[in-house]
């Protein structure tokens, strides 16, 4: 059991995410969310959101536990109107502390310039999503991700908490399958992402997003099935 004192991340081990996973597999979303605030500094916590079709039903269950949570967007200038549209009306919605994380200006003119999606995906996502963050991760402990088990074969191996290259990952979500998701999405009277009624069920960016169930319509024709940032 752990000590009522917040977590040290001088002694984050194995054993320790092993007695995390084990505990929060027992609680419901949003005590897994409240239970986070107590064995973490919210200082140390990072929650990054796509504003995609997933992420109504995350926003919603921080909005309801801790207002005061830093939510990180990554803007890599290639989204559909509709989700810039979309996370608008969610962080007015749910009254958001939402920060835009942007790459260098140079660098994302290098890919429009060079439409590096089309030849090089990962160098692209490494260069508009990946870089971006990773000045971000700099300073905090723990990242909250919505990542859920259905998504994609490698989400499907993840825990509810992984040390990722010196990070605590956190997937609150993980163990919630797609109808869950939509029922709750529909109970609870959340927005759908506008694509979502058009066959968009992923949606990243405009260049390298189609229609397609689960994440099929991510990187259309290409073996890519990750942008990078959760490897």
């Amino acid at each position: 059991m752990l000590i009522d004192s917040k977590i040290s991340f001088d002694k984050i081990l194995a054993p320790q995410l092993e007695r995390l996973n084990e505990q929060y597999n027992k609680l419901s979303i949003h005590k897994r969310v409240e239970k986070l605030y107590h064995d973490f500094e919210l200082e140390d916590v990072m929650l990054t959101s796509s504003f995609a079709a997933t992420s109504a039903m995350l926003l919603k269950v921080f909005s309801d536990v801790n207002k005061n949570q830093k939510i990180y967007f990554i803007d890599t200038g290639y989204h559909f109107k509709e989700t810039i549209i979309y996370k608008d009306y969610l962080t007015k919605l749910y009254d958001l502390n939402v920060v835009d994380v942007t790459a260098d200006e140079w660098k994302h003119e290098f890919t429009t310039d060079d439409r590096t999606w089309t030849k090089d995906p990962d160098l692209c996502c490494s260069i508009n999503k990946v870089e971006p963050l990773d000045k971000i991760k700099q300073k905090y402990k723990v990242w909250i991700s919505g990542l859920m088990r259905w998504q994609s074969d490698h989400r499907d191996t993840l825990d509810y908490f992984e040390e990722r290259k010196g990070m605590v990952k956190f997937y609150p979500l993980l163990d919630v399958t797609s109808d869950e998701r939509e029922a709750f999405i529909k109970d609870h009277h959340l927005p759908f992402h506008p694509l979502v009624s058009k066959g968009y069920f992923s949606i990243g960016c405009e260049h390298c997003t189609v229609p397609g169930k689960g994440r099929e319509g991510r990187w259309n024709n290409s073996p890519k099935t990750e942008c990078g940032l959760h490897l």
